[in-house]
């Protein structure tokens, strides 16, 4: 059966019971969730444009923001003023908008059909690889979307003076560099960033929420429960998620930043041999460790913000969000 077919087939499994129906998971229900993906990824990653940028400078020239995320902001400000915070914000809210809309929207799409696929007792019990495994296909293929973007945003990032933003920039990048080398150097090591980055924020999510319900008695799929204790859960197991996260793939995001500041990092050869030689310059410590505290905060609180968001508007356009169902209880 094609996707297409596969998206417009009513899906069964886990039912959220809602006035005593269960939910159908159609072509509808994955785009509410595509959508609200895509504006959570927006929102707080173009909020947080600004500690991207000091994070980003912080990664690119260490022997200059060498005072940390705080003493970094202020240098960027005296040096620039504030206006050089929002540096990338134009590729930064387009490029997140798309890869939240194919990342949420399709791990909604995996995980209900892998799910379904399995049956609730199999589904009940394999849930982290389920989650694994949905996060993975989706930002494989949100990553195709997003790397033109991404790359931008870092060559605006790392020579502000390069274009006036994004409408300016990427024509210029085209033409300079070409398309593959211009917008696609960058691809294995932002695959390398995002699909473990994806797979440790669903995951951990996933695994923090149940903890967390368990310790305190809430069941997030029970028709009682309250949009504020929904609210708390999805931004307490969302930082937790966003640490973990952060960590793992730090030091793709590292590379990803270095071989995007010029068409030269790291040298002229091939995009994998221009990675070997930046991984070896900056050595394995400076690379998980450069900038991270900076990445743990501004992604700790952006992956709470996206859980919290994407619930929201889940709710606003009356989609029962998809939750594992124990087959030992009613």
């Amino acid at each position: 059966m094609d996707p297409l077919s596969l998206a417009k087939a009513k899906v069964t499994a886990a039912p959220v019971a809602c006035s005593g129906a269960a939910p159908v998971y159609d072509l509808t229900y994955y785009l509410k969730g595509a959508l609200a993906g895509g504006l959570c990824c927006a929102i707080t990653h173009g909020g947080l444009c600004p500690v991207d940028v000091v994070k980003t400078r912080i990664q690119l020239k260490p022997e200059v923001y060498n005072m940390g995320m705080v003493g970094s902001f202020k240098k960027v400000i005296a040096e620039e003023g504030a206006g050089a915070l929002a540096t990338g914000l134009g590729p930064t809210v387009a490029g997140y908008f798309i890869q939240g809309w194919f990342k949420f929207g399709g791990v909604e799409f995996f995980k209900i059909h892998l799910a379904d696929w399995a049956g609730d007792e199999a589904a009940w019990r394999n849930k982290t690889p389920i989650y694994l495994l949905s996060a993975a296909c989706a930002e494989f293929i949100a990553d195709i979307f997003l790397c033109p973007l991404e790359a931008t945003r870092i060559r605006l990032v790392a020579n502000p003076t390069y274009a006036d933003g994004l409408l300016t920039a990427f024509p210029k990048i085209m033409r300079e560099d070409g398309f593959v080398k211009g917008f696609y150097s960058g691809f294995g090591p932002i695959l390398f960033k995002q699909v473990p980055y994806t797979m440790a924020k669903f995951a951990v999510q996933g695994k923090a929420q149940d903890m967390i319900c368990g310790a305190v008695g809430v069941d997030l799929s029970a028709p009682g429960t309250t949009g504020s204790t929904k609210m708390a859960m999805a931004l307490s197991s969302g930082t937790i998620a966003g640490v973990a996260a952060a960590i793992i793939s730090h030091p793709a995001d590292t590379l990803l930043s270095l071989v995007n500041k010029s068409e030269t990092a790291g040298g002229t050869g091939s995009i994998s041999s221009r990675l070997m030689n930046l991984a070896n310059e900056m050595g394995f410590k400076k690379l998980c460790l450069t900038g991270l505290g900076a990445r743990c905060v501004m992604i700790g609180t952006l992956t709470a913000g996206q859980f919290a968001i994407f619930d929201t508007i889940m709710a606003a356009t009356g989609a029962e969000k998809f939750h594992f169902h124990d087959p030992t209880k009613p």
